[in-house]
């Protein structure tokens, strides 16, 4: 598996969630799923791959190659996953950091109010994506209030929410917070398993533990490849010299 293209929206298997996942889609098929949720958590929990499931069951429930909902997994041949992964599903819109930007900015917002108020493609649901929530500064998160306060039919809102940053008050007020959490030996068990490794065999021992989650431990892997440094035989301080150097 190549480390460095892994990506929450390319992730075909969910781990560790498997209750919780029931629990959404229910609320789903009972149409109680209210239209603005929150997935908070910290970073490198696994929100996003969590949110990328939840699209696929939805937009993919008609289509051939669906959703497993039996293993928690995303088809390869499934239509919707590969118009999500190109970025062009007609009922999905994404908004996250720009590639060198430390914030999101109303006119991502802006381009997102156009697509929520142009007429639906069809009459499946539309889903805007917000990731890295917590980077929308006061503009962006003023713009957003206002359409998540009175959105239009059949179009759904999923923010993706750092809990150990801040979100405006009035927005997470205005969202159903679903809070996503790991243990330290379940994030090490889902990394392995993502990996197909043994995190203990690549790290440090004196290094691994300065790391939380699996978001973490994935991408201390890809510095590590990139940067040619062994972690496996470098402790915390030596590492730390590295990257100084």
């Amino acid at each position: 598996m190549n480390l460095q293209t892994l990506k929450s929206n390319n992730q075909k298997k969910l781990f560790n969630y498997n209750n919780f996942f029931l629990n959404v889609v229910n609320l789903y098929k009972k149409k109680k799923l209210p239209n603005k949720i929150l997935f908070s958590g910290p970073k490198g929990i696994g929100k996003s791959t969590f949110a990328y499931h939840l699209l696929n069951y939805i937009f993919s429930k008609n289509e051939e190659f669906k959703y497993n909902l039996n293993n928690f997994e995303i088809d390869s041949l499934n239509k919707s996953y590969n118009l999500i992964l190109n970025n062009t599903h007609p009922n999905f819109h994404l908004i996250d950091l720009g590639e060198d930007k430390n914030v999101i900015e109303i006119s991502q917002i802006r381009e997102m109010i156009n697509y929520a108020n142009k007429s639906a493609f069809n009459n499946m649901e539309r889903i805007i994506l917000i990731d890295n929530a917590e980077n929308l500064n006061l503009n962006s998160s003023n713009a957003l209030l206002k359409i998540i306060e009175e959105p239009n039919e059949n179009v759904f809102f999923i923010l993706i929410f750092d809990n150990n940053k801040r979100i405006l008050e009035t927005l997470k007020s205005r969202c159903l917070r679903f809070n996503f959490s790991m243990t330290y030996d379940e994030c090490v068990n889902v990394t392995n398993k993502i990996i197909q490794k043994n995190l203990h065999d690549l790290i440090n021992k004196d290094l691994i533990n300065h790391y939380n989650t699996i978001g973490d431990f994935i991408h201390l892997l890809n510095f590590s490849t990139s940067s040619k440094i062994n972690i496996s035989e470098i402790n915390l301080k030596s590492f730390l010299i590295n990257i100084i150097d």
